[in-house]
């Protein structure tokens, strides 16, 4: 999931640095770091400026985009089957609940 999570970040913040992914990702830049090397070896990131001395600016690769978009799909069917129409009441109640916080809005 913090790989995922990661990718996610890396996705809506084309060019972002090893620091600014971990202020995002809420874990330290030494984290980043091996997480970043592990995604770059599946194909899924790349560094344009990895040369020591220099900011880094990682990017998606078209085959980390297409990954995303799959994960996406298949995250929205989770959320579609446990707080959709057809889910339990009360399961859309939380989901109802949910989506009014962060709205900014209490439904209690």
């Amino acid at each position: 999931m913090s790989r995922f999570g990661l990718l996610g970040h890396i996705t809506g913040v084309p060019g972002a640095s090893f620091s600014d992914l971990a202020r995002m990702s809420g874990i330290t830049v030494q984290s980043v770091h091996a997480a970043v090397k592990a995604l770059s070896g599946a194909g899924l990131v790349r560094d344009n400026t990895a040369r020591a001395g220099s900011a880094s600016a990682i990017e998606i690769t078209p085959e980390g985009a297409r990954l995303m978009r799959e994960a996406m799909k298949a995250v929205a069917g989770v959320d579609e089957r446990l707080f959709g129409p057809d889910a339990d009441p009360i399961q859309r109640q939380i989901a109802d609940a949910a989506r009014a916080a962060f709205e900014g809005r209490s439904r209690l």
